[in-house]
């Protein structure tokens, strides 16, 4: 394919220099390269290809099985569905180990990225034919994915192996840092990187790191810093004024309509902050977004309904909690906020016409589709047996909820996708979008004592989120400003989205909101769980094992 310049070209190093995986982008100039030797990243062209296989790091944590497992599982908002694979990331229980797969896959991943970081940071200085502005920028944009790749196992596993230098052969020596000391490294090299970054809320490159992504980096890791044992009494503060920058000092704007964000065909869009970026190409789409498999319930084996490429490929995974849908998108609330219909998918329409007996709606004893009639609503509330007898399809009450059918999200759903079996979605991710900018802020604000600050940028989120003429009354005062309210207004806005774990922990709640939301949780969740456990293929290759290289609690 041929590149326009506004992209953000990646090439993709096969099996050279411990890259990573082959690394492409929605616009793709990408070579397969293979049989050359290290010497090659010392080169303009090689020294571009390591830059954009630290990008491609990005896709082996957003929007995959491992990064969605992460941080939607064992939550207060998601619990599990039918679906057999990885429950025990939800529920807590034994299986959840340091042999666990998704523990090792998340760490050599990211520190596979991390390495070739280190060899782009360390050898750039070095690397002639490129212009010197370019090549600053290019590293700045490398220091920032370090950090953020180092921000992530630090959440996940607590103090890791700090490595800043390349390693260059294997090696058996690793020593666990401390967690103010992963900080340190984290902020030092956000905050280097800030005066060589394009100057612009999305770049020239679309998908480039940024000002402002760095800026957004900088908030998130302030605002997360703050309750951890290397808490800083300005935290906070910090944590204000970089996501303040983000808002008031780029082009980003909150889209009017809460459904555009996430609507197909529409991901480049000005609330986009920073986005993990995948293709429709299979020979260059790595592993894919597989966000759309997990997130719907099991309609393809209902009444008038099968597989389509259009209402996705339903694992039946995750599965919104009673606390999801009475409390945080209660019926209440719903004449005034949008989000819980733009959210949840209400309406099916046949796909595979024909006479049926019914399933999950008694109401008739049989239901009759044509070729696109509406064969499943889901109204979100108890609709009345006398009620739903009168339409000629199912309704899904939810009393009828259950482990394989609930109400599914939109957000994911990809019908770009070639077959209806594809698992290699091909959407972009978003890391970090402006409704989150916001949301960031009010937190920091309102744990710096400025209630004022943080209703003003609550209410910018609450105001969007409203159904036209309802946005006054989405408002919240500063007598209803509180860290409850925080709690819930992150899982309205960010439902799906690879966030609500790390906020648990952030806030000190996991394990209590844990115990209260998460039925099939609770018996099993425990302090330990706090951390992930450090794989076991770790310490096996550590000089001197567990006793040089100390397993998290528990585990």
């Amino acid at each position: 394919m041929k590149v326009q310049a506004k992209y953000l070209k990646i090439g993709a190093l096969a099996a050279a220099l411990l890259f990573g995986q082959s690394c492409s982008n929605d616009v793709l100039d990408e070579e397969v390269i293979s049989g050359i030797g290290s010497a090659y990243l010392n080169t303009p062209t090689g020294f571009n290809d390591g830059v954009n296989s630290v990008y491609s790091t990005l896709r082996d944590w957003y929007g995959t099985e491992r990064g969605n497992n992460f941080t939607i599982f064992g939550t207060d908002i998601t619990t599990n569905g039918a679906d057999g694979s990885h429950k025990f990331i939800n529920t807590y229980d034994g299986a959840f180990d340091s042999r666990a797969a998704h523990p090792r896959e998340v760490w050599d991943a990211l520190y596979s990225g991390i390495n070739v970081a280190n060899a782009v940071i360390e050898r750039g200085a070095n690397v002639t034919g490129i212009a010197e502005t370019v090549k600053k920028q290019r590293i700045a944009e490398v220091k920032a994915l370090r950090a953020h790749y180092y921000f992530i196992l630090t959440r996940l596993y607590g103090g890791v192996d700090l490595r800043l230098t390349e390693t260059v052969a294997p090696t058996k020596v690793a020593t666990r840092a401390t967690i103010p000391q992963m900080y340190t490294a984290i902020i030092k090299d956000l905050t280097e990187a800030l005066p060589d970054l394009d100057n612009k809320g999305q770049a020239a490159e679309y998908g480039r790191v940024t000002k402002a992504v760095a800026e957004m980096m900088l908030a998130d890791v302030y605002l997360t810093k703050a309750t951890s044992e290397a808490k800083a009494g300005d935290d906070y503060a910090k944590a204000a004024t970089y996501a303040n920058n983000v808002i008031k000092n780029y082009s980003f704007r909150l889209l009017p309509n809460f459904a555009d964000v996430y609507r197909q065909g529409n991901e480049k869009n000005d609330e986009i902050v920073f986005a993990t970026q995948f293709t429709g190409s299979p020979l260059t789409n790595g592993g894919g977004n597989n966000s759309h498999v997990f997130f719907l319930m099991e309609y393809d084996v209902l009444p008038g309904m099968q597989r389509d490429t259009e209402n996705g490929r339903p694992f039946k995974r995750y599965r919104p909690t009673d606390y999801t849908l009475n409390k945080i998108f209660a019926l209440a609330n719903r004449t005034n906020d949008s989000r819980y219909y733009k959210t949840f998918k209400d309406v099916y329409y046949s796909n595979k016409p024909g006479k049926y007996n019914t399933t999950f709606d008694k109401s008739k004893a049989t239901v009759t589709f044509a070729l696109g009639d509406t064969t499943i609503f889901d109204p979100g509330f108890e609709m009345s047996v006398a009620e739903r007898a009168k339409r000629p399809y199912q309704v899904l009450v939810p009393s009828a909820y259950s482990e394989r059918v609930f109400p599914a999200v939109r957000k994911h759903i990809d019908g770009a996708r070639a077959d209806r079996t594809q698992f290699e979605g091909t959407r972009d991710y978003f890391n970090y979008r402006l409704a989150d900018t916001y949301l960031m802020l009010s937190e920091a604000l309102l744990n710096s004592g400025d209630k004022a600050g943080a209703v003003a940028a609550i209410n910018m989120v609450r105001r969007r989120a409203a159904w036209p003429g309802k946005e006054k009354a989405m408002e919240v005062t500063e007598a209803q400003m509180n860290m409850e309210l925080i709690y819930e207004e992150r899982a309205r806005e960010l439902y799906g989205e690879m966030q609500r774990w790390f906020d648990l922990k952030r806030w000190g709640i996991l394990i209590e909101r844990v115990k209260l939301y998460n039925a099939q949780a609770a018996p099993n969740i425990a302090p330990m769980h706090l951390f992930r456990p450090i794989p076991q293929n770790q310490l096996d290759r550590v000089e001197g094992g567990e006793a040089s290289f100390a397993q998290n609690p528990g585990y």
